[in-house]
């Protein structure tokens, strides 16, 4: 899976702030629990995310100094939501086919 420079940046800055990487996790797992389906749970991560990195474009230094150089225009943050999923929840059971009743 690749990620843009964006999603990228994000998950590199988790990898040296536990504590923003412990509530992301958290994050990630409880919307796994409380969203019926993986595609319902990356567009809500996704959503999150791209708030996550305006915010971030504020006060970090990685986040602020790409803002200035590349902007803050809107970056899909779909891969990083559907790894993200992928690494912290355990996969979900796959649905059995319904059994045909004999005849």
């Amino acid at each position: 899976m690749s990620l843009n420079r964006c999603e990228q940046r994000v998950f590199d800055y988790w990898q040296n702030h536990r504590d923003e990487r412990q509530f992301w996790q958290e994050k990630v797992r409880g919307v796994a629990k409380t969203v019926p389906d993986e595609p319902a749970a990356v567009v809500r991560l996704e959503g999150e995310l791209w708030r996550y990195y305006e915010e971030r474009s504020a006060v970090a230094a990685p986040f602020r100094e790409a803002a200035q150089l590349e902007g803050l225009r809107r970056t899909s943050m779909k891969n990083l939501a559907e790894l993200l999923l992928r690494l912290w929840v355990e996969p979900r059971p796959a649905k059995k086919p319904a059994a045909a009743e004999p005849a």
